[in-house]
C-alpha cells in the first residue's frame, strides 16, 4: 500500500501539471504568437537551469547512490562530470537528464512540452527515461508529428512519471501515473520490464536530487 506521503505528493504533481500546462498555453493577445521560424521568448519552462530542491545530496550521498546502479546500458553512461551517475544525482531530474548523452531526444520533448519546471520542482518522483534508441524505434515522420502536438506530447511524457522515489524492491507492480494511466513493472532484482511493450530497464536505480530514474529501451506509449 502506497503511503500518505506518496500519495499526497501524487496529488501536488496533478495539481502541478494543468497549472504548468495552463501558463505555457496561455497568450493575452493572438499577435504576441511569434511568426513561424522565429526565437519564442525563454520562459523558464524552456530552461534546464531550475533550481535543486531543497532535500538534494550531499557529495557524498550522492557517491553512495550511484553506487548503487544496475543494469548493462550503465557502461554508457559517462565516466565523470555533470552527465555521471554522480554529477546527476546533485541535479534535479530534467537538468540531471540534460547533461546525458543517452537521453538527449528524451529532453527535447520535456522542453517541448514545457515540462522541465513541473519535473524539476517535483519533490519525489521516478521517471522511466526512455534512450533515443528508444524514440529511434518511432518513425521518423510520426515522431516528429509528436513533438509537434503538444497534448499528446505531455501524455506520452507524464506516462512514464509515477509518484514517489521507487526503490528497485518497490519497482515491481502497478504504478500510477501523472497522465492517469496504469503502467505494469514485472520482474525483480536486476531485471525489470515496464508496461505494454516490455520495456526493459537497461540502467536502473538513478539518483538526481528529486527522482530516481530507470532508463528503459522503449518509449511507453499511454
Amino acid at each position: 500500500m502506497k503511503s500518505m506521503k506518496t500519495r499526497t505528493t501524487f496529488v501536488a504533481l496533478a495539481i502541478a501539471l494543468p497549472l504548468s500546462l495552463a501558463a505555457c498555453g496561455s497568450s493575452t493577445s493572438s499577435t504576441t504568437t511569434p511568426a513561424a521560424g522565429s526565437t519564442p521568448m525563454a520562459t523558464s519552462s524552456d530552461s534546464m537551469t531550475s533550481s535543486t530542491p531543497s532535500d538534494s545530496m550531499t557529495t557524498s550521498e550522492s557517491m553512495d547512490a550511484a553506487s548503487a546502479v544496475f543494469g548493462e546500458g550503465c557502461a554508457a553512461v559517462p565516466k565523470d562530470g555533470k552527465g555521471s551517475f554522480t554529477g546527476m544525482a546533485t541535479d534535479p531530474v530534467a537538468t540531471a537528464a540534460s547533461n546525458n548523452p543517452l537521453l538527449s531526444t528524451l529532453v527535447t520533448a520535456v522542453k517541448e512540452a514545457g515540462l522541465v519546471d513541473t519535473l524539476n520542482s517535483a519533490p519525489e518522483i521516478t521517471v522511466f527515461a526512455p534512450t533515443n534508441d528508444a524514440f529511434a524505434k518511432i518513425p521518423a515522420a510520426d515522431l516528429k508529428k509528436v513533438l509537434a502536438d503538444k497534448p499528446t506530447l505531455t501524455k506520452i511524457l507524464t506516462n512514464h512519471v509515477v509518484a514517489g522515489k521507487l526503490s528497485p524492491d518497490q519497482l515491481a507492480g502497478d504504478h500510477k501515473t501523472l497522465a492517469g494511466t496504469t503502467i505494469t513493472v514485472k520482474g525483480s532484482g536486476e531485471n525489470f520490464t515496464v508496461g505494454k511493450m516490455d520495456a526493459k530497464v537497461i540502467c536502473g536505480n538513478v539518483p538526481t536530487a528529486n527522482a530516481t530514474v530507470y532508463i528503459v529501451d522503449s518509449v511507453l506509449m499511454p
